[in-house]
């Protein structure tokens, strides 16, 4: 078992680009505020804090992709464009 991957787990799912976690908080936000969850208020919380983190993720992206942009030093924003995954804009 060494090396090799663990047969139990869970491949971590990719983060999208900017329109898909835009479209993924709104739906978010859309379900929190529909009627299924009126009877509960601690699932619409929580789909709302979603949508919010999911929005603040889009925020830092695109922060990381301009210090990318704008620095001189090449490992400095090979190392930015890592951290967003090399994700393309939009």
């Amino acid at each position: 078992m060494g090396d090799s991957e663990s047969t139990n787990a869970t491949p971590t799912p990719q983060i999208g680009g900017q329109a898909e976690l835009q479209t993924l908080a709104a739906r978010l936000k859309s379900r929190a505020e529909s009627v299924l969850f009126r009877d509960q208020p601690e699932q619409a919380r929580d789909l709302r804090s979603a949508a919010v983190a999911i929005d603040h993720l889009i925020h830092l992206r695109a922060e990381i992709r301009r210090a990318a942009d704008s620095t001189k030093d090449e490992s400095t924003e090979t190392h930015l464009r890592e951290l967003i995954g090399g994700a393309p804009d939009g």
